[in-house]
């Protein structure tokens, strides 16, 4: 089979013209052309009237061989590489004498450690703190309904982890030379994603479809012999220290049970900051990391569609228009856009009371009157100075200072954009309707901040502008505050075995340990985490 990458069609063009396209670039006849598969398919939108699509193809043909010889000076024709996934042990502990690995969290990276832990025959134990999916659904609604925060079951927490409340992004930036990200979407797709999420360039799938997902997928895990338990939340450590190494032995729930073993996923996430400190106290290697601060910025999806894809806005094929935005400020801040949710609403992601926190979330249709994006300013640990968990203190002193400032009472406070960048307090709502709930008190959100991040954002609005026409737009909501960009700690992992720097068995992983950013990255470390626990117990088998 052949890949054939850069096949460029117009955005309405037929099937009989991809396949000619393919017969004119590989110069065959069509009964030399077997068939085809789409691998990968993107757009090109800088020309807005003349949208382009870019195809990479994989094609059947009766001469691959004589083909390739026959188009060498073509740089975008080569053999289709295997993308398969391949187990690395299968079996290992067939006889029950090493303790079973456990998984802590079922977040993206938890759930994909656990299934291919599950699927080499290793029977993981699986621990979450809070509540299976759609239990963890009707709190976290309810918590935007009635105001009622339950601190185990919300949006960072429970069955799916954070990702289950966002817009189900499936695209990343890393790189992936064994195609793991290939087994995290062909796994989705088994068990329930739309298989456009195989092909096309930036896939998701949102909330709803997530949910039945997530327990399609434990569903596997137990039926291959993995233990799943919920309200299952690790308080404590064992750790042996002997001959000069640090090995874990067990792990002691809340509830006072203990749970023996050699081999732990720390797949937390980036909100468990309890567990993060009791690691902490237990001696686990951790360093501060940046991460970034902001607000949520919504606009008219319209107007985001119309930016972007000109007379071809509402195309089915392009869908709700997304936007990556970067300024370099002059303070040397950059700020960027994170988590760009098209068609979605802005959520309450907050996980302890007296907090507010932001997230987007969008459904699968991105149907959603605005479009909103974490608009962020980088920091680093010399702006939180102190031991390896201040970043942690100090996103909590900014989420307290949200809570008092929206009213005490989860309401976000807000902003318009252009009372942003003039320094004035809003006192009323223009155009757009900010989607958070349960409320946006207006006011000052230059209160919130540090001055060095205050200064960059009022630098960065106007300018963006120059990228999307009409971004600066007087009346465009800013709701407060944005801190969970990613965690604010690294839990330092050995590169050969990806265990902890100091503690063995122990294998930080995800999110939360500083190792993913997203739904996808998060689940190519947790297979290549669950990796690494198998064949450390190969070696021990």
């Amino acid at each position: 089979m052949l890949r054939l990458n850069e096949v460029k069609l117009p955005l309405d063009h037929t099937e009989e013209q991809l396949t000619a396209a393919i017969l004119a670039r590989l110069h065959i006849e069509p009964a030399q052309l077997s068939g085809y598969t789409v691998y990968k398919r993107s757009y090109d939108a800088r020309k807005k009237s003349a949208i382009v699509l870019i195809y990479s193809l994989d094609v059947e043909t009766t001469a691959d061989a004589a083909i390739l010889k026959a188009n060498a000076r073509d740089s975008h024709l080569m053999p289709s590489p295997d993308t398969s996934y391949k187990y690395v042990a299968q079996n290992v502990n067939a006889n029950g004498a090493q303790p079973r690995p456990v998984v802590i969290g079922m977040g993206p990276c938890g759930l994909f450690a656990a299934l291919i832990l599950a699927q080499m025959g290793l029977k993981p134990i699986i621990l979450e703190r809070g509540k299976t999916v759609r239990e963890r659904t009707k709190d976290t609604f309810g918590f935007w309904r009635k105001r009622e925060l339950n601190p185990e079951s919300n949006v960072q927490f429970g069955e799916g982890g954070a990702g289950t409340f966002s817009d189900g992004k499936l695209y990343s930036q890393i790189k992936d030379p064994k195609h793991y990200g290939r087994k995290v979407l062909t796994e989705f797709v088994k068990a329930g994603a739309p298989e456009e999420i195989i092909y096309v360039s930036k896939p998701h799938i949102g909330t709803f479809r997530l949910v039945k997902m997530v327990e399609a997928m434990r569903e596997e895990i137990v039926s291959l012999g993995g233990e799943i338990r919920f309200s299952a939340k690790v308080a404590d450590i064992e750790i042996d220290e002997a001959n000069g190494e640090r090995q874990v032995r067990s792990l002691t729930l809340a509830d006072g049970e203990r749970i023996a073993t050699e081999h732990v996923v720390l797949a937390i996430g980036h909100s468990a900051r309890d567990t993060f400190e009791m690691l902490y106290e237990r001696g686990v290697f951790i360093e501060a990391k940046p991460f970034s601060i902001g607000f949520r910025v919504e606009h008219p999806q319209s107007m985001i569609d119309a930016c972007r894809f000109g007379p071809n806005a509402g195309h089915p094929i392009l869908g709700a228009a997304d936007y990556k935005l970067v300024h370099h400020a002059s303070n040397g801040r950059a700020v960027y856009s994170f988590c760009m949710c098209p068609g979605g609403t802005v959520v309450a992601a907050a996980s302890e009371p007296g907090r507010v926190v932001t997230n987007g979330m969008s459904q699968y249709s991105r149907a959603e009157r605005n479009a909103n994006s974490a608009i962020v300013v980088s920091i680093s640990p010399e702006d939180y100075p102190g031991h390896p968990l201040a970043g942690i203190e100090f996103q909590r002193r900014l989420e307290e200072k949200a809570f008092e400032l929206g009213g005490s009472n989860y309401s976000a406070p807000g902003q318009l954009m252009g009372d942003f960048v003039a320094g004035r307090p809003s006192t009323e709502f223009g155009a757009v309707v900010p989607s958070y709930k349960p409320q946006v008190q207006l006011t000052d959100l230059a209160t919130i901040l540090p001055e060095f991040a205050v200064t960059a954002l009022r630098e960065a609005f106007p300018a963006f502008d120059k990228q999307v026409k009409g971004y600066f737009k007087h009346d465009a909501v800013l709701t407060g505050l944005e801190t969970r960009t990613s965690s604010p700690i690294r839990i330092k992992r050995r590169d050969d075995d990806l265990q902890s720097l100091n503690t063995r068995g122990l294998f930080p992983a995800g999110e939360g340990a500083g190792y993913a950013g997203g739904i996808l990255s998060a689940g190519v470390d947790g297979i290549k985490v669950a990796e690494a626990v198998a064949l450390s117990m190969a070696a021990k088998d």
